[in-house]
């Protein structure tokens, strides 16, 4: 009751000082960090929290006030600032910069960058937008400060790009944990034009709130949302010419025969084809008996396309604020279609529909409530049945195998390559196979002031509902193939004779549930937060619980957190947080579902102090520091702690000896059971500069302990099974994290200049790893997924060459072979002499990127590069680096780098042969390569009409670019892309052309 009364003495003071000052109209303008102007930004009179104007679409305003009146800017874009009232001789303008940013600390928590404690970085849509990818997930190449992107190969399907943050940080599960408005969801349904911002949450202080879920780091993403007193309607449309990026090269049928030849000699073997037969597949005189077949132009066209169109809708009033979208997206793929066939396709195509509504309801004074839906429906197509590889065909057969079709309408297929491997085959008379996506992202959030009670007090309920479904479905149908065989010893072809198979089919249609999940969320939370003098105070209780359901048994997930989070702020210059969190997932063992995860951290704005205020060219200074213990409920196997039973040997029973399956033990129950966990530390810094220049910076440490590992080497195997788990493993991680950027505008021209850079690095500590004879041997203290083979000094030249080498021991070697250092001195090359050998192969430990771009009077140019250090991968692609083994093709790369006695000095690869060789192909340094790489994500020429110009016909904005993605990579494979070196889908470049319409 004293509150409120309080309260109304406040308002009675303010008005009457009001009454007796006269009041003058401000005019201001509310732009970002680059000059642009925001529009629906709600101005409120920061005494009593009262909406008194609002900004139209140029971000200009008006208001009446007087002299010392205190205003608050707040956009739905993510800002707030509040602006002391001054000079009403000129315009005010207001630039959310760097201080106002609002980034996400957890479950619906944003907090002004200026006062937080944590790690967290944070991009907006209109950096990262440049892309023009799918979906946002291949979007994020180097836009957003501690995040690790790598392209995946089937981004033609709407495939998202791989995330990590920080590295490799433990033996078990790496993979973070993506939030879409605050709910753990999918990233690769999201579509640019939905996303308002993105955020990193890097350290134990941002990702504390979300318990066991948070422990490898958080991407964080918030979508659009309604603004204040303002209608826009935007269309926009995207249209790419794409192709594909380094294809492999296959050798012709004459070099393929040729280097088959030389395989089976070098192998002791007789010739396949005579000299008659290898002039006909160079002349090309009998194209059905010795063809010469260009799988890749046979079954790939030269270039792609994809279209995006899109109407999104954004406005409201002071009751209801909207944003609604609707986004249509279209990609067809490279598939050289067979125009015969009417009656179905088999390009490889995805199509995707999105529909968004996202609502903000004031349902009274105190009483406000948000709805979020989202729908989205998308269908793949593409040749045969899924296990008809078309990529594994492309590697596998080779040109001379046959032809396309016999002369007589056959396809061509043999019994040496198997039935249903004639790729063309495959994509004109196989049939087709279609997958169909459902999915339902639904969640309501409702917010109830409670300072009737005590001033500062709410209270929040928040529940979502996502439900997703993949179907399949397929008609198929058999070919008949044939092969045609002659006698060309003679230089004329005699004696025909033909083998055929399969049969004229027709389609057979079936279908089936791929996929299904249903995934229950609820939050409830008490919030009170308090001003006295020079103190803030904000505390929460929050419940928070999610239910995940999934096809197939044994797939149901709980997961609960009881959280306390208290934030206290001392002269706007001294902040602290602490957490303290209860987290129980079912995945546990009984008695240990349940941990507890402290964290503490602490911020201090250097800037903000008195003996700061005569520097000048620094603008804001903050250093914060963070510790805190974050469990998680990464499990080795369901039921660990159970003895585990599964199929052992059969016996014969019965007269008739019938055989019966039987049962083992397998896994022992695990015991002394302890929960995984990460000890996290983090110092960083936060500065702005010469008002222009921001800078931030961290360094990190993480201690991962009581990681599952196997206990096979802790347990004699007289035992007879396997033996039980152990929560033994240890890794460390260390990096820092670097980011700077300009924005700088000079009456028409701007320009800004950006770049980042991540080093995160990790070693074994333990891992309950076997006793061996030498260290090096040991993947103790190395990092995490560190690559292990045998060190190459170069090839065998002859048999002198051989026996006056130490033994190799894998397989008998012959001249051409791969020769290797004995590491240990002990004559002999075994498994004793294998050592570390480059980097992993999972995660770089250097990831980086730089963007620049600058605009003059509407004319813009912007470029974003990013790339990759300390990476490695192991080239062991069949046919690439490993050829003609098990019938396989060979690559024109590998033909002409292979080892032949003429090329002993010169050879990259060893000698040609057709059995398995076990000496060469298996890891080594000659199969090692860099994977490190710099490419040109992006790069974008466009322009903006001016408003002059489209003002008279009813448009606010309109904007035409060009854009190029993927253009350039520079690297040291050359011949197959860095992020995807085994058989897959090439990686694609493309040019696009757009045009986006603001009303």
């Amino acid at each position: 009751m004293k509150n409120k009364i309080l309260m109304l003495l406040v308002s009675i003071a303010v008005s009457f000082v009001a009454v007796g000052q006269d009041t003058s109209t401000l005019k201001g303008r509310v732009v970002d960090s680059k000059g642009n102007p925001v529009s629906g930004v709600a101005i409120y009179n920061a005494i009593n929290n009262q909406l008194i104007a609002s900004t139209d679409y140029n971000g200009n305003f008006e208001v009446k006030t007087i002299e010392g009146d205190q205003l608050l800017i707040e956009a739905s874009e993510g800002y707030r600032k509040e602006v002391t009232v001054t000079d009403f001789s000129q315009e005010l303008t207001v630039t959310m910069d760097l201080s106002a940013s609002l980034v996400d600390i957890g479950f619906g928590f944003e907090r002004e960058l200026a006062l937080s404690t944590a790690a967290v970085s944070r991009t907006d849509i209109e950096d990262i937008d440049k892309r023009s990818a799918m979906n946002l997930a291949n979007s994020l190449f180097g836009n957003v400060l501690g995040l690790t992107s790598l392209q995946n190969s089937d981004v033609i399907w709407g495939t998202p790009a791989w995330f990590s943050i920080r590295g490799l940080q433990t033996l078990s599960d790496n993979n973070i944990l993506v939030l879409v408005d605050g709910f753990e969801r999918p990233i690769n349904t999201l579509t640019l034009e939905e996303v308002e911002s993105v955020s990193v949450l890097r350290d134990a202080a941002a990702v504390a709130l979300y318990g066991y879920k948070g422990v490898n780091g958080i991407l964080s993403v918030k979508t659009k949302r309604g603004k204040i007193d303002s209608r826009e309607v935007k269309v926009s449309y995207d249209h790419a010419f794409t192709s594909q990026s380094r294809l492999p090269e296959f050798a012709n049928a004459y070099t393929y025969a040729s280097a088959l030849n030389e395989a089976l000699a070098n192998d002791g073997l007789p010739d396949r084809y005579n000299q008659n037969e290898l002039n006909a597949f160079r002349d090309g005189t009998y194209p059905y008996l010795y063809a010469d077949v260009n799988w890749l132009d046979e079954v790939f066209r030269n270039n792609g396309a994809s279209n995006m169109y899109n109407i999104s809708f954004r406005g409201g009033g002071t009751f209801m604020r909207y944003f609604t979208v609707a986004t249509l997206q279209s990609n067809s793929g490279f598939i050289n279609e067979n125009n015969a066939v009417s009656d179905y396709s088999t390009q490889m195509k995805f199509s995707k529909l999105n529909l968004r509504t996202n609502l903000d309801m004031d349902l009274t004074n105190t009483t406000k409530m948000q709805v979020n839906l989202q729908g989205v429906l998308s269908e793949f197509n593409r040749p045969g049945l899924g296990s008809d590889n078309l990529m594994t065909k492309l590697y596998t057969v080779p040109s001379a195998a046959y032809p396309v079709q016999t002369h007589d309408g056959f396809w061509g297929g043999n019994s040496i390559w198997g039935t249903n491997m004639n790729p063309v085959a495959l994509i004109q008379s196989r049939g087709f196979s279609k997958g169909h996506n459902r999915a339902l992202y639904a969640d309501a959030k409702l917010t109830q002031d409670l300072s009737v009670l005590t001033e500062g007090l709410s209270a929040s309920v928040r529940v979502g509902y996502d439900n997703f479904a993949a179907y399949w479905e397929g008609s198929i149908k058999d070919y008949q193939w044939a092969s045609d065989a002659v006698d060309l010893s003679s230089g004329i072809p005699v004696d025909t004779s033909r083998v055929q198979g399969g049969n004229i089919g027709k389609l057979n249609y079936s279908s089936s549930l791929d996929y299904q999940t249903r995934h229950f969320n609820f939050v409830g939370n008490i919030d009170y937060k308090k001003s006295f003098g020079e103190h803030d105070l904000f505390t929460s209780f929050i419940y928070s619980t999610d239910k995940k359901v999934q096809k197939n048994r044994y797939n149901t997930n709980f997961r609960q957190n009881f959280a306390a989070y208290l934030n206290y702020i001392y002269k706007e210059k001294y902040i602290t947080d602490m957490a303290l969190v209860y987290s129980g997932s079912n995945r546990l063992a009984p008695n240990h579902k349940y941990a507890f995860s402290p964290t503490l951290s602490a911020a201090w704005v250097v800037s903000r102090e008195e003996f700061m205020q005569n520097i000048d060219f620094i603008d804001f200074l903050k250093l914060r520091a963070s510790a805190g213990l974050i469990n998680a409920d990464f499990i080795p196997a369901n039921d660990y702690w159970s003895q585990n039973f599964g199929g052992g040997n059969g016996y014969p029973l019965g007269n008739n000896a019938a055989w019966y399956d039987g049962t083992r033990e397998y896994y022992l129950p695990t015991e002394n059971i302890k929960n995984e966990r990460a000890l996290k530390y983090n110092f960083g810094i936060d500065a702005s500069i010469f008002k222009d220049i921001n800078l931030s910076g961290d360094i990190f440490f993480e201690r991962r302990d009581n990681i599952f590992v196997s206990g096979y080497y802790t347990v004699s195997a007289v035992l007879g099974n396997y033996p039980s788990f152990a929560n033994e493993g240890v890794v460390n991680s260390h990096g820092f994290e670097l980011g700077a950027s300009i924005n700088k505008k000079v009456r028409d021209f701007s320009y800004n200049l950006g770049g980042k850079f991540t080093l995160a690095k990790s070693k074994i500590i333990e891992q309950l790893e076997e006793e061996k004879p030498y260290e090096y041997l040991r993947s103790t203290g190395k990092p995490v997924g560190q690559l292990f083979g045998l060190e190459a000094i170069g090839f065998f030249i002859d048999e002198n060459d051989i026996l006056n080498s130490p033994a190799q021991e894998f397989s008998t070697v012959r001249p051409g072979d791969i020769k290797y250092k004995d590491q240990n001195g002990d004559g002999v090359i075994n498994d004793y002499d294998i050592v570390p050998i480059g980097y992993n192969s999972a995660i770089p430990e250097m990831y980086f990127s730089f963007d620049l771009g600058a605009e003059w009077k509407g004319i813009g140019i912007s470029a974003s590069f990013q790339g990759v250090g300390n990476y490695s991968t192991m080239l062991m692609t069949p046919s690439v680096y490993k050829p003609l083994i098990d019938n396989t093709t060979i690559s024109t790369h590998y033909y002409e780098n292979r080892w032949t006695p003429e090329t002993a000095g010169t050879a990259k690869y060893p000698r040609l042969t057709t059995l398995a060789n076990e000496n060469n192909y298996r890891n080594n340094t000659v199969w090692l390569a860099d994977a490190s790489y710099l490419k040109l994500r992006n790069c974008e020429v466009y322009y903006k009409f001016p408003e002059q110009v489209i003002s008279g016909i009813n448009i606010n904005n309109a904007r035409l670019y060009v854009r190029g993605v993927d253009l350039l990579t520079f690297d040291k494979i050359k011949i197959a892309d860095p992020e995807s070196t085994g058989i897959a889908f090439p990686l694609t470049r493309s040019v696009h052309v757009g045009l986006a319409i603001g009303f």
